[in-house]
């Protein structure tokens, strides 16, 4: 990714609107541009700020919030790693079942002499 692409991503970032595809990109990309990690600090603290005074609420801590934020986005890209994981370990058990069935059943046709 880019920068360019990266900062065309961060207020989608910072308003939870980017694709898991996306999100893993952009984060990769913020791990290693230091000046595309500080376009985000900025976007970011001018955009939850003006949230918190709109809703007159005060968390003053908003870089630990944006560090709260990437850790939960990294979080949400750990569990769709896992889950693809699962999903494919789930599909070749069962096709290694359904060849093991087939292989028995095999079998047991040639011992009562039908194949």
């Amino acid at each position: 990714m880019t920068c360019k692409e990266a900062e065309r991503l961060v207020m989608p970032y910072i308003r939870d609107e980017l694709t898991d595809e996306e999100l893993k990109e952009f984060l990769e990309h913020m791990e290693s541009c230091p000046g595309c990690r500080d376009e985000l600090e900025i976007y970011f603290t001018v955009e939850v700020g003006i949230r918190q005074l709109d809703s007159e609420t005060g968390n003053y801590n908003i870089k630990g919030a944006l560090e709260a934020a990437i850790e939960q986005s990294r979080q949400r890209i750990q569990a769709i790693r896992l889950i693809k994981i699962a999903r494919y370990s789930v599909a070749t058990l069962s096709v290694m079942a359904l060849i093991i069935t087939v292989l028995l059943q095999c079998r047991i046709w040639m011992q009562q002499g039908l194949l």
